[in-house]
């Protein structure tokens, strides 16, 4: 028989085909045949092939030729023709025969590699092809194909084992506690048949808290604790229960036999170990592994019950590792894979589970693959396999952008590069022990983290490169993590500086004790060299190097080996930080701002992470200050009220009313998270339910403390922007402005005192405030919710000239005057006034005529006159004999004494055409103010006011012959907590919200 090239393989192939093809009336287009030959003889030959054109199947009659036995066995082999709907997979085949050759023949669609899969699983050998004399069928031929047509000879060629690989298979590794109950272990089941993968292999550990349990049997026996066999039984019956529950019939017989079996071995081991008081390492993970044993044999029968393809694996036939130091393992991947290709061979199924922590050496001692094993062994198979992706299946949604025990704020994080979680994890994120990362960053296999939990959450894609470039690579840093229990030892002295050896001498000296260097600073100038240790091994440390720098610390060329207890490190990781300028610069503003001193600083070159180290105590504050300049919106107001009274009340209503709109439309995140008043407090850690304030604050509160109050919101919990606003008229609350300013705390208030008060404190607020970014809003101090403020500083910021500033600035007294008419009394419409709440609880306040004086050195001062309150005169509409009533209610029943008088003044008014207004004014050009009643004629401005309405006018040289105006509601705890909730938003666009 004659040998041919690959070429006219090929050829033939495809002139027999379409023969084929048009006799079973079959569409598709085959590219090639694959037979795939693992026999004893040396060559086969086709002696006999039928095509029925009836049947969508070929029958071919295969006989032995060689130096085999049976020779005159005949094989028979069916082969179905794949439809349009599943032709682009190989062909199922049925083999029934006597003698069990290994053959396999298949159709495939694309692929010109002579190698192929038996029933798409089991590669045998290599084809070969030749043909005898005689001519091949025409297209469409009737007559049956024979020897005398065609013939194929298949020659043997020894090939390793195949193991399919690549994009078919998908890894998944379920933890304890996914595992831990019989209807988890169930819903992880129904997981793996809801992936449509082609191919899966499942990695689990042991069922929650049985790992744990199986140490403590190995430390009892050691100990000789009779309680071992207790244990033992617990162990037993936990895994007996939930087999039950979950299994029956054959699957669960088979299961309790095993079990039994593994536990009567057990117990005979554990008492060898109890009699020796001692178990060597390959003894106590021999034991230990069991636990994986029994979770992923309950899986596999579980899956089985579906009528699924499931075979089980016991890793330690497969894993291969070696020591790589103490308590770490590397794996043997070229061993590994060979027996996994072995293993593979005997047992083909399309869904594999395995038993994730456990492994073997390669003298076949069995071992673990030693701290978060399980998610280990799912990286190295995953590798082996040249898997799809790996899942990792916890009880969190993804990896978080922080440890949200101490963030609240923490968010979940789409996507991380390989370096990135290496970072995170190498820090002390609870992502993925970083040798897990290793096997599948060179193959570039992504790893998911997801919630068995929460299955419609998406979770984090571990890869090379995050999908979601655009979006998620902006955040140039991804995440924070630390470290606790840490010290600091820092080797000075000026004989370090240029001599060759010193920081070789002093890791030595680390080495030689075992301890573990988890950062190293060494400043340029090689004066000094400092690096963290775990605080257990700091004490170890500091004695090697005084032993060997014994007698350069004599000769004064070491200035000191100096240890820093109690310290943290804190790292913010990111791949795009290298590329990033700046981003130093914030981190270390927002530590700054939350009052953290840094004690040491390193960075790579690369630039993957920023480390710094700081006192233990200040850890998770620096942690809060640095994620959330990072991660929450530059716009995040974290809110401390002060004065929950009438106008406080009303604006944390508004807020509560107005907070998710705010969010949704404007990216303003507003939180309260302290509510103060005289003699109680409410603190929140994230935000105080606005629609139940009240009553949190009668059940919650704590006795009030303005020191711990600001302390809370400054500095136990770190947010980018901190708001005090002071709904009170205390001037002690007043005087700690200047404080909160200076400590980054923004101020806002409609209380009157700080900006009326004495002039030398005033002036250094608005110094500190100009020197800094911190804001100082107080609109509401003047006309409540009226744009007093806001339009003066426009007209002077726009470079106007203030000339004079007169107005009505008391809605109490714009109400009494505006309805003190011929009718009543004024006596009575004091009284009214004061029943409706527009007065102060003594109306003397009010007529007194101070809080207007106060409005007008606010405005004097803003104009920029120099004024103290005391400049201004103030006409007082308290009678002189009423000053010293010891009550609000005495006074009031004087006060209709004096009713004649006032009605004098009024008829003199009106016979004059005029009204009696009670008015403020600012001379600008004089440098005066002054406060008084004056009259004016009915056409004017101020004569046409309703209610409680206030008017201010400003002249200026832009608004000279007609002053500007602004007029409305100028009292009531409605349009001042507005007021106050307006320069909130001022804050927060000044912040940098859209406007």
């Amino acid at each position: 028989m004659k040998k041919v090239g690959r070429a006219e393989k090929t050829n033939l192939i495809n002139k027999i085909l379409p023969s084929y093809e048009s006799m079973v009336e079959h569409p598709v287009s085959l590219l090639s045949i694959r037979c795939m030959i693992g026999w004893k003889s040396s060559i086969l030959s086709l002696q006999y092939l039928r095509v029925a054109p009836s049947r969508k199947t070929f029958d071919l009659f295969m006989k032995c030729h060689g130096s085999t036995k049976n020779t005159k066995v005949k094989n028979y082999i069916q082969i179905r023709v794949p439809s349009n709907d599943d032709y682009k997979h190989c062909s199922e085949l049925k083999a029934r025969r006597r003698y069990r050759p290994s053959l396999v023949v298949a159709g495939e669609v694309v692929s010109q590699c002579l190698k192929c899969e038996i029933n798409q699983d089991r590669p045998m050998g290599a084809l070969r092809i030749g043909h005898s004399q005689g001519n091949l069928p025409r297209h469409g031929s009737k007559n049956l194909l024979t020897p005398a047509a065609a013939a194929i000879s298949v020659e043997q060629v020894e090939v390793s084992t195949y193991l399919p690989k690549g994009d078919m298979w998908s890894v998944h590794k379920f933890g304890g506690t996914c595992m831990g109950t019989p209807q988890r272990i169930q819903n992880v089941a129904d997981v793996v048949l809801g992936d449509s993968s082609e191919r899966k292999l499942i990695i689990v550990s042991a069922m929650s808290k049985v790992t744990d349990m199986m140490y403590s049997l190995v430390h009892k026996a050691q100990s000789r604790d009779d309680s071992y066999t207790e244990e033992l039984d617990k162990v037993f019956e936990k895994h007996m229960a939930a087999a039950k529950d979950l299994l029956d019939g054959e699957n669960l017989a088979r299961f309790l036999s095993q079990l039994h079996s593994d536990i009567s071995n057990l117990r005979a081991m554990l008492r060898a170990i109890y009699i020796a008081g001692h178990a060597t390492e390959s003894f106590s993970e021999f034991v230990v592994g069991h636990g994986e044993l029994w979770s992923s044999q309950m899986l596999s029968y579980a899956v089985q019950k579906s009528g699924a393809s499931c075979s089980w694996m016991d890793t330690r036939e497969v894993l291969v590792v070696k020591p790589s130091g103490p308590d770490m393992v590397d794996p043997d991947y070229e061993e590994s894979e060979k027996r996994l290709e072995k293993w593979f061979s005997r047992q083909p199924a399309e869904i594999i589970v395995a038993t994730g922590f456990i492994a073997s050496t390669a003298e076949n001692i069995p071992t673990t693959l030693k701290r978060d094993g399980s998610d280990f062994s799912a990286a190295i198979i995953g590798s082996l396999v040249r898997a799809r992706q790996v899942t990792i299946w916890t009880d969190v949604d993804g990896v978080f952008s922080a440890d949200p025990r101490k963030v609240s704020e923490a968010v979940i994080l789409s996507t991380l590069s390989y370096q990135e979680a290496w970072e995170m994890s190498y820090f002390g994120a609870n992502v993925l022990h970083p040798r897990t990362i290793i096997p599948v960053m060179k193959d570039n296999i992504p790893i998911v983290i997801r919630n068995m939990f929460n299955l419609s959450a998406p979770g984090t894609v571990i890869c090379k490169q995050p999908a979601n470039e655009d979006a998620d690579l902006d955040a140039c840093v991804k995440s924070f993590a630390t470290i606790d229990k840490l010290a600091l030892v820092n080797v000075e002295g000026t004989g370090m500086a240029g001599v060759p050896g010193t920081s070789s001498a002093i890791f030595s000296a680390v080495k030689e004790v075992g301890a573990n260097v988890i950062m190293i600073s060494q400043a340029s100038s090689e004066h000094s060299i400092c690096f963290a240790v775990p605080e257990k091994e700091v004490a170890a440390v500091s004695a090697a190097l005084h032993v060997r720098f014994r007698e350069a610390l004599a000769a004064g060329r070491l200035s000191k080996v100096e240890v820093i207890h109690d310290c943290s490190i804190l790292a913010a990781v990111g791949l795009r930080m290298a590329s990033t300028p700046g981003v130093s610069a914030i981190l270390f503003d927002a530590l700054a701002k939350a009052n953290i001193n840094v004690r040491a600083i390193a960075q790579g070159c690369s630039e993957y992470n920023i480390t710094v180290v700081l006192k233990q105590e200040d850890c998770v504050r620096a942690l809060r200050a640095a994620h959330s300049r990072f991660f929450l919106s530059k716009t995040t107001l974290a809110i401390g009220v002060i004065g929950p009274g009438l106008i406080g009340a009303t604006l944390l209503n508004q807020l509560r009313d107005q907070v998710a709109v705010l969010k949704e439309n404007m990216n303003i995140d507003v939180r309260v998270i302290g509510i103060t008043g005289a003699s109680t407090m409410l603190l929140s850690d994230t935000g105080v339910d606005l629609t139940r304030w009240k009553e949190e604050m009668q059940k919650e509160a704590k006795p009030a403390d303005l020191a711990n109050f600001v302390r809370h919101l400054s500095e136990d919990h770190v947010f980018p922007n901190k708001v005090l606003v002071d709904c009170t008229a205390d001037t002690n609350v007043a005087s700690h402005y200047y404080d909160w300013l200076k400590k980054g705390i923004h101020v806002i208030t409609p209380n009157k005192k700080a900006n009326s008060g004495p002039l030398d404190r005033y002036l250094k607020l608005r110094t500190l405030q100009r020197a800094s970014y911190t804001h100082y809003f107080y609109e509401a101090t003047v006309g409540a919710g009226l744009p007093i403020i806001s339009t003066l500083r426009g007209l002077l910021e726009t470079g106007d000239k203030i000339l004079r500033i007169e107005g009505i600035f008391s809605g109490t007294l714009s109400y009494i005057f505006n309805n003190f008419e011929g009718t009543r009394s004024f006596s009575d419409v004091v009284a009214e006034a004061k029943e409706a709440g527009y007065t102060e609880p003594d109306p003397r306040d009010d007529l007194s005529g101070t809080d207007v004086a106060r409005k007008v050195i606010i405005l004097a001062r803003e104009s920029g006159l120099r004024l103290e309150l005391s400049d201004i005169p103030v006409e007082s509409l308290v009678p002189e004999a009423l000053k010293s009533c010891s009550s609000p209610n005495e006074f009031m029943q004087k006060l209709p004494s004096f009713d004649q008088d006032w009605a004098r003044q009024r008829h003199e008014a009106e016979a004059a055409g005029e009204v009696l207004r009670y008015v403020g004014v600012v001379d600008v050009l004089n440098g005066k103010g002054r406060v008084e009643l004056q009259r004016y004629k009915r056409d004017h401005p101020f004569a046409q006011l309703s209610g409680s309405d206030n008017i201010i006018a400003f002249t200026t040289s832009r608004y000279k012959e007609q002053p500007l105006i602004v007029r409305g509601p100028g009292a009531g705890a409605e349009v001042t907590a507005g007021g106050v909730f307006c320069d909130i938003l001022r804050l927060a666009s000044y912040l940098g919200a859209p406007s």
